[in-house]
């Protein structure tokens, strides 16, 4: 089950946030215990701030909220985990212009979000680029955000070269496709990576809607090109730096975030702690969800438990 709730982004744009649920139990999955309120009606205001810990789930560029949904489900009983379809992907709306897609429209619309929701002092759990959005609202905002989980994102610019072959691999995707499982099949053994996933199928084909020609993207592949444009030449160790929080940063073994990077974010970050995967790449929770769930929980019993 599943409740979206509408948030108003910067700018005044329409943002869609997800809250997945099964029914309330008395002692989380996670394995710590917490206050359990009353379960909300679907579709219903949001009150006030729940008596459970928050917990907002950031995807990463071509993501969508979805993507978290066993994540959430997960932590049910334990947390309010909350999941925010990003300007201009899911069911969010697509900013009008460049500046729409600036770096701090997006900070923004993470504060929103956790004001708006009531999630806040909250943990704040994000991939790629929301692990990014993650840290500099931490940075700005200590008062909104008490944890972190910084999920495959570098600290160190991406630069030029990389930016191209992102670009390339973006433009060379077959669309329209004529099925879902064409769409799968491709991104399991999509050329540009070194070993097929069935994993990585299923990801993207949560990003694909249905057109008239076939499937596509639900996002618009240049308006993802510029919001990568607007971090990838930068590096972001100053705002590493100034978080306070306990901030977990996670890699997947055979993902884009390497070992020594890693460890050298968990050195700048004033309380930086570090965890890996095995066995997983850049798209960890999805490859192994069962070993991402338990790194999780035991961060999250360490933040949220006395």
């Amino acid at each position: 089950m599943a409740r979206r709730i509408d948030v108003t982004g910067a700018g005044g744009l329409r943002l869609v946030a997800w809250e997945f649920a099964d029914p309330p139990k008395p002692a989380g999955r996670a394995g710590f215990q917490v206050s359990v309120g009353e379960d909300p009606a679907p579709g219903g205001p949001v009150d006030g701030p729940s008596q459970e810990p928050g917990v907002l789930l950031l995807h990463g560029l071509l993501g969508r909220a979805s993507h978290w949904a066993e994540t959430a489900r997960g932590l049910v009983g334990s947390c309010r985990a909350v999941a925010l379809d990003q300007r201009g992907h899911g069911l969010s709306e697509h900013p009008a212009g460049p500046a729409g897609l600036a770096p701090e429209a997006f900070l923004a619309d993470a504060e929103a979000a956790l004001e708006q929701l009531g999630l806040g002092p909250a943990v704040v759990v994000g991939h790629g680029m929301g692990a990014l959005i993650g840290w500099r609202l931490a940075a700005a905002r200590p008062d909104l955000v008490r944890g972190l989980v910084l999920a495959e994102m570098r600290a160190a610019a991406v630069g030029a070269a990389w930016q191209r072959e992102w670009e390339d691999w973006l433009a060379a995707w077959p669309t329209p496709f004529t099925t879902l499982e064409e769409v799968r099949e491709w991104f399991s053994r999509d050329p540009w990576v070194e070993r097929p996933s069935k994993a990585r199928g299923a990801y993207f084909a949560e990003v694909m809607s249905h057109a008239p020609d076939g499937w596509r993207p639900v996002f618009d592949p240049e308006q993802m090109r510029l919001a990568r444009r607007g971090w990838a030449y930068d590096a972001h160790w100053e705002e590493l730096a100034q978080v306070p929080c306990p901030a977990l940063v996670v890699r997947g073994v055979d993902g884009l975030l390497g070992r020594a990077e890693a460890h050298e974010m968990v050195r700048v970050l004033p309380r930086g702690e570090y965890a890996e995967i095995p066995d997983a790449g850049h798209l960890l929770h999805h490859e192994q969800p069962e070993a991402w769930q338990e790194v999780l929980t035991r961060f999250l019993q360490g933040v949220l438990t006395p």
